[in-house]
């Protein structure tokens, strides 16, 4: 198979290039500022649409997976809206498969979790706007793509949840509720969902719903810290931030025969 993943250098983008290198597919694995550990770097800017177009037809993947996004800052919607919509409509043009990764935050956490693939969108924060609004762009675009929802990644050393819950200046609140996942598992699944035809949204995340706060003492314990020492909290009305968005993964876990494990691995 031949391969195709912006972000190439990111947390997410970074491991798929590694299992699907390891497994002999031909990996091209998008530059932008750092250069992929894995895989033939390609330079590319999602933002640039011509680019994206060139680069797609030119080397003809099977499969793209676009991972790539910005979470803050004036180009996060540039980024994750006009890229999401370069990169689909070049992948539908260029006949190729297309894994898209979206977030659990497209939802408001009000409406009674977990969130089946048939709940209603209803993003409260910047990033989530952003990346329901790439969803739709991308599904005009490519009506056949993989809307793929995940949650709070983890399970590389040094990763950032990792490093995150080692800080004792940060509380993490008690009442946000996701479905952390492990990196390395999503990215495989990612890997057997690409020779699937499923087209749209597609939940793909842990079974276990927990807090930042148990997330956190969890990943704090596992490194051989006290998790007593983790400080927690409320968000309180004022957080502008969804509660409990944790996912009912169970269409993927019945599409990849099992489902993914959950933070119980951890010491």
């Amino acid at each position: 198979m031949k391969l195709f993943v912006t972000g190439g250098a990111g947390y997410l983008g970074s491991e798929i290039c590694r299992l699907a290198a390891e497994r002999g597919d031909e990996v091209l694995a998008t530059r932008l500022r750092s250069t992929p550990p894995h895989g033939r770097p390609v330079d590319l800017d999602v933002r640039d649409a011509a680019a994206v177009e060139r680069v797609l037809m030119r080397h003809g993947p099977d499969v793209v997976v676009h991972t790539a996004y910005v979470q803050h800052g004036d180009a996060m919607q540039e980024t994750i809206v006009r890229g999401s919509h370069s990169v689909a409509a070049a992948a539908h043009r260029a006949g190729a498969r297309l894994l898209h990764l979206s977030t659990d935050l497209v939802f408001d956490g009000e409406q009674g979790a977990p969130y089946t693939e048939d709940a209603d969108p209803r993003p409260v924060m910047a990033y989530g706007a952003a990346k329901l609004e790439a969803e739709q762009a991308v599904l005009r675009a490519h009506a056949e793509a993989t809307l793929v929802r995940t949650s709070l990644l983890y399970g590389l050393p040094n990763g950032p949840q990792e490093r995150l819950a080692q800080r004792d200046d940060v509380e993490f609140f008690t009442d946000e509720v996701r479905s952390p996942t492990r990196v390395d598992e999503l990215a495989a699944a990612l890997l057997e969902l690409a020779a699937k035809a499923y087209a749209g949204p597609l939940h793909l995340a842990a079974p276990q719903a927990v807090s930042r706060y148990e997330l956190a003492r969890a990943l704090r314990a596992d490194a051989g810290g006290d998790p007593d020492t983790v400080r927690g909290a409320p968000s309180g009305p004022a957080a502008g931030r969804a509660r409990n968005v944790a996912l009912d993964s169970s269409r993927a876990a019945a599409l990849l025969g099992r489902k993914l494990s959950g933070i119980g691995h951890l010491a």
